[in-house]
């Protein structure tokens, strides 16, 4: 197929509509009608001989030749927006709208309140927030940039580590007080402890403590598994059960003797944070700029 002009300019508006969620949210993103976009999305699928969205009254989707088609060609539509960036002298204005696949803990207990020093730094920067299951295709799912604790398991994504947070397990008086305080990490398992799951293996984490060079794991179990860190540090501080938490999140919880740290002579285990990209010849400025804001933060933590 010769190369036709009208399909670069039928891309761009297919990414205005996935990234918009809407024909008219994409109207706004690149200043057309709303029939506007429409027509060049028939004229794009014309000249494809494919269908490449699912149109109801209420939402816009991929097709599976859409979805197809969008994850080859977004990484080019990138390198053209970089490459123009970087000619216009541009490449390091912070602006435009930044998407972040944010970890369940490190979004609420760590960033949530600090955040208003970053717009401010940005004001031509607007932040989504998403939250899934495990980090996927980013390209694919218009994902800028992630922030998750735990090992990079995509080798197509760049993997930055920030920081490795202590892990600490954690008990709220309520609970001491009517099953007791356990004497060493190994006498869990005659405790009930509140499992969060691992959402790569499907499996609850395992409890491992770390004191100098002794390391040993203890097989734990309980009522509750949660896919939520917020709602089982409420379970924690309600006297539920005995939890394993990012030691970031409960300062205050501690000083205020809501929970108490039962082992703080194990407090050997980490838990790396790490920012993951798409694998990128030029990073761009705000991606950049948010990933050297949430190191910062927990630098000060």
């Amino acid at each position: 197929m010769p190369f036709d002009g009208r399909i670069l300019s039928g891309v761009s508006v297919l990414a205005a509509v996935v990234e918009g969620g809407s024909f008219v949210k994409a109207a706004e993103l690149i200043g057309i009608t709303d029939s506007g976009v429409s027509r060049a999305i028939g004229r794009l699928e014309t000249r494809l001989g494919a269908r490449l969205l699912d149109r109801t009254t209420r939402s816009v989707t991929l097709t599976d030749e859409g979805r197809r088609f969008y994850e080859e060609v977004k990484p080019h539509l990138e390198a053209i927006e970089d490459a123009a960036a970087i000619a216009s002298g541009a490449a390091s204005a912070v602006r435009g709208r930044l998407k972040v696949d944010i970890d369940p803990f490190f979004l609420p207990l760590v960033l949530a309140g600090r955040l208003g020093s970053f717009t401010e730094r940005y004001p031509e920067l607007s932040i989504e927030f998403v939250t899934s299951e495990h980090v996927g295709d980013l390209v694919g799912d218009g994902i800028d940039l992630a922030i998750r604790f735990g090992q990079p398991r995509l080798a197509s994504l760049v993997a930055r580590k920030l920081i490795e947070a202590p892990i600490l397990t954690v008990a709220a008086p309520r609970y001491l007080e009517r099953f007791g305080r356990p004497a060493h990490p190994s006498d869990l398992i005659r405790h009930r402890c509140l499992q969060f799951l691992d959402p790569y293996t499907g499996r609850p984490f395992e409890w491992e403590f770390i004191r100098g060079h002794e390391t040993f794991d203890v097989a734990t179990k309980g009522p509750l598994t949660f896919t939520d860190p917020k709602s089982m540090l409420a379970e924690c501080i309600a006297g539920t059960g005995i939890a394993q938490v990012i030691g970031w999140g409960v300062g205050r919880l501690l000083e205020s003797g809501q929970l108490i740290d039962l082992f703080p002579d194990w407090h050997g285990e980490r838990f790396p944070l790490f920012a993951f990209h798409p694998s990128r010849k030029h990073l761009p400025a705000k991606v950049r700029a948010f990933i050297d804001f949430c190191a910062e933060i927990t630098m000060q933590l």
